[in-house]
């Protein structure tokens, strides 16, 4: 033979006519997303009609997952015909339902609406499977598990008693609203389609231009030198890199394995080092501009401008940060820890010169998207164009044509694990419609809401968590929407607060044991217990369990309202507060603030932090002026008594 056999026993000769295959296919999935916003002569060089691109959109995700992953989840290469050949019948599976769907769109949904016929039954049946068996590969098994049991109920709800039994419906039925536009088809399936799949992209076109080892400097250049350099650097680090990849635990992968041995290194605790690197990355669902999936979801679910929610997350954000960052600073302060060596730090202004060409792009998203007021869609095009032309004109590392193909290969294969998860949620809440348990659920939750909205945010705080523990961020988010938010809004809640608080618990459930996925990986570069681990991370984050409680209470830490003299000075101190509110809870948490305190002052300390988010302006200046005169008294005289200490200018 002249192939040389490669391990597992695959010649190269086939492992790299199969690495072509899926090139081409990113290619084309590509040219297809990004066809349809460029226009020539004022016509889109992709012009479709809207189902024919969702069915290619699941088409190639569902191709991508069956043939890029093991049945673990593990990205694969070819291993060889007798090994893929239950991917390669579902891949034609897949293949044959997108076909279906795009023959003739139109009368395909006029059918579905009236009459489906015994094609649509097998293919709807077809699409089941092929969609369940994807998501298993993706997502593990607790969606496609959740998709069986809501089939089954839809069933079966004839036999159970009481209010949540229904009076059960055909197999016909149940596929019908399956393969309809209620549920693969649905709005989950058109926002990965349409917007979350050209933030992937433009993630995979700042990655394969070197954003990992440029933020990296950057954030060892303004932190490096601090008192507890190191966990600061992982602060940072997570929070740029999240705001850009928007998954916790890839988050963690990638920057925690630089920063979590390099925390080690400056003796933080094992348990310490995995979980600030836990909590760091799995905030960066949450900070704008780039969120989580979920947030682009939220998006489309509340029919409010993206631009808009990235503001209204700016506050709970920063809060989350700094009070993660204030916690890393007062365990440095505990143990005595410094900054790293200065030889080890790069100069800022050429780290900074370096960065332009990443942090120009993410400037114009930011803008277009807040200031401007483009769509999502086009501000991510415009933004990935404005990064491609900033790397020409790098000398030291130029964009290549091979560099453009790696990214939107990286971007398309990205997307695998959003378009399964979009394609089965849109399963289950098709279920959720069609029984009306989504409705049962929110009319339990109202009637406990009667007597006290409280206990219904706790039911509801319940389970975002529970759904987040088994379930990538933006399932959970989905699901939670489908059967909480309407009761919520009910209650008295706002749209956007009822919709944010189940984003936020959804995303927090990567570090909520007893199943934290974010901690468990970070637990596994940091060789510490997980479950130490993620108790630590609950502890570190646990302005992230409270700070979805504060809006609700007070809607004016999300809104900005300038109509007034009283309401632009209500906005300020509100924003103020909220900031400074995240110092206090770190006290209150770590039980020391330039030295231990005692029981009643850490009563005080949480008093202000209550303070600082009450709603109006006379009780948060009130808390702010009580906090000052604790910190700044306590801070002056630690640096007397410590002279030879780095100064407080430069912690």
């Amino acid at each position: 033979m002249s192939d040389k056999v490669t391990t597992g026993g695959v010649s190269p000769r086939a492992d790299n006519i199969f690495k072509i295959i899926i090139t081409v296919l990113a290619l084309v999935m590509c040219f297809i997303q990004i066809g349809k916003y460029i226009s020539i002569g004022g016509k889109p060089i992709v012009n479709m009609y809207y189902l024919r691109i969702y069915a290619l959109h699941y088409m190639f995700g569902m191709l991508f997952a069956f043939l890029m992953y093991d049945w673990k989840g593990k990205a694969s290469g070819w291993t060889g015909l007798k090994k893929k050949w239950p991917d390669l019948i579902l891949s034609a599976a897949a293949i044959a339902v997108a076909v279906y769907v795009m023959i003739d769109p139109s009368s395909f949904q006029t059918r579905l609406s009236i009459t489906a016929n015994q094609n649509d039954i097998i293919f709807g049946a077809l699409a089941t499977v092929v969609t369940i068996a994807a998501a298993y590969k993706l997502s593990g098994k607790a969606l496609p598990i959740m998709a069986v049991i809501f089939i089954g109920y839809a069933f079966l709800g004839k036999y159970i008693p009481g209010g949540f039994g229904h009076r059960g419906y055909s197999l016909q039925r149940v596929i019908v609203n399956i393969f309809g536009d209620q549920g693969i088809w649905g709005s989950a399936l058109a926002t990965s389609c349409n917007i979350i799949f050209l933030f992937i992209l433009f993630g995979a076109f700042l990655e394969v231009s070197g954003a990992n080892e440029i933020f990296r400097d950057l954030s060892i250049s303004l932190a490096g030198a601090k008192r507890g350099g190191p966990a600061k650097i992982a602060v940072i680090s997570s929070a740029i890199m999240g705001t850009i990849s928007g998954s916790a635990i890839a988050n963690v992968v990638t920057t925690g394995a630089f920063t979590i041995p390099l925390m080690k290194k400056q003796k933080y605790r094992d348990e310490f080092a995995g979980a600030v690197e836990a909590v760091s990355s799995t905030g960066g669902q949450l900070m704008p501009p780039v969120m989580g999936a979920a947030a682009f979801l939220m998006a489309e679910a509340t029919a409010i401008p993206y631009g808009t929610i990235c503001l209204a997350a700016l506050v709970p954000a920063l809060m989350y940060y700094i009070c993660i960052f204030s916690t890393v600073d007062v365990e440095s302060l505990k143990a005595n820890l410094t900054g790293m060596d200065l030889k080890d730090i790069p100069k800022l202004l050429p780290v900074l010169k370096k960065s332009t060409k990443l942090l120009l792009p993410i400037a114009v998203l930011i803008l277009s998207l807040c200031v401007f007021g483009f769509s999502t869609s086009r501000s991510a095009l415009y933004s990935m164009a404005i990064l491609i032309v900033c790397c020409c004109f790098d000398k030291d590392d130029r964009f290549s044509l091979k560099k453009l193909v790696n990214a939107l290969r990286s971007g398309a294969i990205g997307s695998t694990t959003v378009i399964t998860a979009t394609a089965i949620c849109g399963i289950i809440i098709s279920m959720l419609t069609m029984t009306g348990l989504g409705v049962k659920f929110s009319s339990l939750l109202i009637s406990l809401g009667s007597s006290s909205l409280l206990i219904s945010l706790l039911l509801a705080m319940l389970v975002c968590i529970v759904l987040g523990m088994g379930l990538p961020t933006a399932a959970a988010y989905i699901i939670a929407s489908s059967t909480i938010a309407t009761a919520l809004i009910k209650l008295g809640v706002p749209v956007l607060g009822a919709h944010m608080f189940l984003f936020y618990f959804s995303s927090i459930a990567c570090i909520t044991p007893p199943v934290a996925l974010a901690s468990y990986a970070a637990a596994g570069i940091c060789k510490a217990p997980p479950m130490k681990v993620s108790m630590e991370a609950v502890k570190i984050g646990i302005v992230a369990f409270l700070v979805p409680y504060a809006f609700i209470y007070n809607p004016s830490i999300l809104t900005y309202d300038f109509s007034s003299p009283y309401m632009i000075l209500d906005t300020i101190v509100t924003f103020i507060c909220c900031v400074v509110d995240a110092l206090p809870i770190s006290y209150v948490v770590q039980g020391y603030h330039y030295r231990p305190i005692r029981l009643y002052e850490r009563a005080i300390f949480l008093a202000v932090a209550i303070g600082l988010i009450w709603p109006g302006v006379v009780v948060p200046l009130i808390s702010l002026a009580v906090f000052l005169l604790f910190w700044l008294p306590a801070r002056a005289r630690y640096y007397k008594e410590n002279p030879k200490l780095p100064t407080p200018a430069a912690n």
